[in-house]
């Protein structure tokens, strides 16, 4: 019987709690229990700050007894938070030397939808609409509907639209392009779905995601409007576009953007020549095209090229794949080492990808909106995560950079602005 009275006990006190907001507000729809809540949530954040407050300093507001600091209290300041049930304003104790730093409300923070931050956090991980709801279950003691957490990510919608569509920088030193398929149920039937992705390194040394685009599969005229749209959102320049040769797509971007220098993926031409090696020369083969694009310069990797054609003149599939694009390895050679380091491969866009895979791996997504919406929350993470940081050795890239005249002119342009 003690057993049954204590589980009783907390439901008859949130029953009490109920009733008494139900008596004040008369609540008549949904929206005016929201109201009514978001009246109560604001002045008992208030209480667990003061009482924080309390901890802080040793002593409850208005206590007689001697104190063991000289800190005192030192009024509000007003604060607006977001929460749940929408913003609201609260009074934050404050002390006299500045040194309280409370926790539930931290002194940057804004924020305070937990359970929206949370679900938006497990969306951006790539976890199902079932397993968020198992999840907050576990976390919270409540259900959270797969309706409920569509609606919470829909709300991010906007901001989606609002980066896809945000001005860009005018010039980028490098742009590096890749596509990626994820699966998407159209009716009854899951199809393949490709995501088109473009990574920038700005004249400053800094990466940056210039958007996401969706399409039925890749191909040149895609590519060709993604360029067309990054123009008009502001870029008027480009160094280097790195691509993993899709046929067309260089002429495609010089179409747009002409003075770029387009330049095939290095590891690409490796994996498609590979095709034509066995296995037991893999090593011997990769050894001695290493020669060729990581040689000292030009007249090195020429020479290794000869040499890797007569040597390998029995595998004629994968030196025709280096004959044929011969020109993307001669290009490297007009640039210094710290360049060609950056330029000669994709991974850097790849990385991405394999980032956005882990979103996308657990199956297929319901609509287009649904792609946008785990993407964009990758997307965000990682641009947090690159925030304070910088393209390593960048000076060193931009020194080199500077060598070619026509560059130098086109850099001294855009640094001035």
């Amino acid at each position: 019987m003690t057993m049954a009275r204590k589980t009783k006990q907390p439901v008859e006190k949130n029953r009490m709690i109920a009733r008494q907001i139900i008596e004040a507000y008369k609540p008549k729809t949904a929206e005016d229990m929201n109201n009514a809540l978001k009246d109560v949530f604001g002045p008992m954040i208030e209480e667990m700050l003061k009482a924080e407050l309390d901890y802080h300093l040793g002593y409850e507001n208005n206590s007689k007894s001697e104190k063991e600091t000289a800190n005192r209290r030192n009024g509000y300041s007003q604060k607006t938070v977001k929460t749940e049930q929408g913003e609201t304003t609260i009074s934050v104790p404050r002390d006299r030397d500045g040194s309280f730093e409370p926790q539930i409300v931290e002194k940057r923070q804004s924020d305070i939808s937990t359970i929206e931050n949370q679900v938006l956090a497990m969306y951006a991980r790539g976890m199902s609409q079932r397993d968020i709801s198992k999840t907050i279950e576990d976390i919270y003691g409540f259900g959270v509907s797969h309706e409920m957490v569509s609606q919470i990510t829909d709300k991010i919608m906007p901001k989606v639209e609002e980066w896809r569509n945000r001005p860009l920088e005018k010039c980028y030193a490098f742009l590096f392009v890749d596509c990626m398929y994820v699966k998407l149920r159209r009716g009854y039937e899951c199809t393949e779905c490709a995501v088109y992705s473009i990574l920038g390194y700005t004249l400053d040394g800094r990466k940056e995601l210039l958007g996401i685009w969706l399409s039925e599969s890749e191909s040149k005229n895609y590519w060709m409007q993604i360029f067309d749209e990054i123009k008009a959102r502001g870029v008027e320049d480009v160094f280097f576009l790195c691509m993993d040769g899709v046929s067309g797509l260089e002429a495609g971007a010089k179409a747009i953007f002409p003075d770029v220098v387009v330049q095939r993926c290095i590891v690409h031409l490796i994996r498609n020549s590979l095709k034509y090696v066995p296995s037991k020369d893999y090593k011997k083969f990769t050894a001695d095209l290493k020669k060729v694009y990581g040689a000292l310069n030009l007249n090195a990797a020429r020479a290794a090229f000869e040499d890797l054609e007569e040597k390998w003149s029995v595998y004629p599939g994968a030196v025709r794949v280096w004959k044929n694009n011969f020109g993307h390895v001669e290009q490297l050679f007009n640039y210094g080492s710290a360049v060609r380091k950056i330029m000669y491969t994709t991974n850097a866009v790849e990385s991405v990808n394999s980032s956005y895979r882990k979103v996308t791996k657990k199956g297929s997504f319901p609509n287009e909106d649904a792609i946008y919406k785990s993407l964009y929350l990758r997307a965000k993470e990682l641009e947090e995560k690159w925030k304070n940081s910088k393209i390593p050795n960048w000076s060193k890239v931009l020194n080199q950079l500077l060598v070619d005249d026509k560059l130098a002119i086109r850099i001294e342009k855009y640094l001035k602005q």
